[in-house]
């Protein structure tokens, strides 16, 4: 044991949900996927679990993170290589030594949101995907979400549940050919997508796919996978969930993932209430994942902190002030991210007329701030925002840093997560 955390050899995903399925009662936990929206949240996440013991997994959308050749990732322009090294780099400098987790989320054909408006034929969409996982695989990846169901000639319906084992089952197979020519160590895989309009999963059609998967990947003698995503009701708009959790649904969606030896894992989760994250663990849920909200978190807090500098700038207290306020929410606005979260149709509305209303600015701008800190301008005010807080002793990095902890923490103590690393070790 080394600075009250154990140094152990890396358990894969699938063996800690094959041992989280085996808890009992108060033991009972959820994992939670975390959207690595920046470096610092990365920071906040590692110095939380180097604290509460429990794994974390980073969950990697190919819009954030991707390769050169297919056009990089939004999140510090990283692609899989430097996704990896900078995880890396965060560890060794925290000294967090548990259990990490690099996870692909939604890879596969038309996830790159260009490749899906360029409606791109099936084959090649396909291509592309198995490229990403290549590239995903090479870098150590320990998760690859398997989800073909984006697709762009399927509009306001359910992709068949055919088409959808079809192309899961050649993407799968696709990537066990890779890795055994590489003679590369077995990954874990997640299987499935969420819904975005808030709807749920019947369980009848939730174990019907779980039964004719296992069936087509044991008769391929593929490995099994360790989630598979089910519909619970979440849906996130703004900074609110606004869809209807459906707890008996979850529940059901549980126990069938479980008869089959996998975990259910939800999607979509930010801003859910604490009533119903409690809920979690005795329903059954394996896993959930958190992204935007996080972003949300470490937005608020430099605005916040823009706050302070102005009245300490008025104040003649400190001889400078960043312009970081008027950058982000610039940036915020041009970037144009924030469409996909608007309601009413707001998303319509031209880059002047949003600055001309300063509350949708602020919104837009809390929403979609975290797609700018890789900007170089922004990076820039950043910098001179805690360079002039540190003339009267504040540590801007350090509030950024522990507003985040303090937003992860709640599904940490929500899903009883603490010591879940000794749990399953």
């Amino acid at each position: 044991m080394l600075g009250g955390y154990y140094i152990m050899s890396k358990l894969s995903l699938s063996e800690v949900v094959k041992k989280s399925l085996q808890l009992e009662g108060s033991e009972k936990a959820s994992m939670l996927g975390i959207g690595p929206m920046s470096k610092t949240l990365i920071k906040a996440s590692m110095l939380l679990a180097k604290e509460k013991d429990f794994p974390l997994m980073f969950i990697a959308s190919r819009n954030q993170v991707d390769s050169k050749e297919l056009g990089g990732g939004y999140v510090c322009n990283w692609d899989q290589k430097g996704f990896a090294s900078a995880i890396k780099e965060v560890a060794n400098e925290v000294e967090f030594d548990g259990l990490y987790y690099l996870c692909r989320d939604h890879g596969g054909p038309w996830q790159r949101d260009n490749e899906r408006n360029a409606h791109l034929p099936e084959e090649e969409a396909m291509e592309l995907g198995k490229q990403s996982y290549l590239e995903d695989l090479l870098n150590g990846f320990d998760l690859l979400h398997i989800d073909p169901t984006k697709d762009p000639y399927v509009v306001g319906k359910a992709i068949e549940m055919d088409v959808v084992l079809r192309r899961t089952i050649e993407l799968i197979e696709y990537v066990e050919k890779e890795r055994k020519e590489r003679n590369l160590p077995p990954i874990s895989y997640e299987v499935g997508t969420e819904e975005t309009n808030g709807g749920l999963t019947s369980q009848e059609s939730y174990e019907e796919f779980i039964q004719k998967l296992t069936e087509q990947l044991k008769e391929k003698d593929l490995p099994l996978p360790c989630f598979i995503v089910g519909q619970t009701g979440t849906l996130t708009r703004l900074t609110e969930n606004v869809g209807h959790f459906d707890a008996i649904t979850s529940k059901k969606l549980a126990a069938s993932a479980k008869k089959y030896g996998v975990g259910l894992k939800e999607h979509n989760g930010d801003y859910l209430d604490d009533a119903i994250l409690l809920e979690h663990p005795a329903l059954g849920i394996t896993a959930m994942n958190v992204a935007p909200e996080f972003g949300t978190v470490e937005t608020q807090a430099y605005l916040k902190l823009v706050e302070v500098e102005n009245e300490l700038y008025k104040d003649g207290l400190i001889s400078a002030k960043s312009n970081l306020g008027n950058v982000i929410k610039e940036e915020a606005v041009k970037s144009g991210r924030w469409k996909k979260w608007m309601v009413d149709g707001k998303d319509k509305l031209s880059f002047e007329e949003i600055l001309k209303d300063e509350k949708l600015t602020y919104l837009i701008t809390e929403i979609s701030g975290h797609y700018t800190f890789n900007n170089d301008s922004v990076k820039a005010e950043i910098k001179n925002l805690f360079d002039n807080l540190s003339q009267v002793g504040i540590d801007g990095e350090k509030y950024v840093v522990d507003k985040i902890k303090d937003s992860i923490d709640k599904y940490v103590k929500c899903f009883n997560l603490e010591e879940f690393t000794s749990k399953v070790s």
